[in-house]
């Protein structure tokens, strides 16, 4: 016995929004070498063939001996850094290993199984909230509601919650600020959190 929404519980949403659903632009990863401004950029280390690491935020490049490095954070540390004004060791990975992430609307999603290249590390497509079934924890983009024709869609979030039933009978998700979010983690502050429709979210 579960009290977790199934697929059957969901309104058409699509259908609310007057057949429009508003889909969120995917992330691309380009390599550093091919952008000059890379300080505070989201960014995905790795080696060819290996694997990937990411959740890091990244620096300047640097040189050394000829070679040209990138300073490269776990996000929480850069963001603790960012907000307390405070010096932190970033160790520097090779140029050539580190790739940036860069929203793009051509980044779409397939519903059949996408197989990928190990060259490079893949496209994330944004996937709606609905889908996912273990969201808390997770980078999401919260988009304008169907009758709101100018807004833009919010990114830096985290969802702090799965899916519930609100005080009104709507399923939510509760989200904060990223730098919210990992604040908690080293101060033990709780964020401040927003309650927000399902349908109006997505994960990066």
């Amino acid at each position: 016995m579960t009290d977790l929404p199934g697929d059957a519980d969901f309104p058409d949403w699509d259908l609310l929004a007057g057949g429009t659903a508003r889909t969120p632009a995917g992330i691309e990863l380009v390599p550093a070498s091919s952008l000059r401004d890379l300080r505070g950029r989201r960014a995905v280390v790795g080696v060819p063939g290996l694997g990937w690491r990411a959740d890091l935020r990244i620096d300047d490049s640097v040189v050394q001996a000829s070679r040209t490095y990138v300073p490269a954070l776990p996000e929480q540390e850069w963001y603790r850094a960012e907000s307390e004004q405070t010096e932190v060791f970033a160790p520097l990975v090779p140029l050539e290993r580190v790739w940036v992430e860069r929203i793009s609307s051509t980044v779409t999603a397939s519903a059949d199984l996408t197989l990928v290249s190990l060259d490079a590390p893949p496209a994330r497509p944004a996937r709606p909230a609905r889908d996912v079934k273990a969201i808390t924890g997770l980078r999401v983009v919260r988009v304008p509601g169907p009758e709101d024709k100018t807004g833009r869609d919010q990114r830096d979030l985290r969802a702090v919650t799965e899916a519930y039933n609100s005080a009104e009978g709507d399923i939510c998700i509760r989200v904060c600020r990223e730098l919210d979010w990992y604040r908690w983690a080293w101060s033990g502050q709780p964020p401040k959190t927003l309650e927000v429709p399902i349908h109006l979210l997505w994960a990066e």
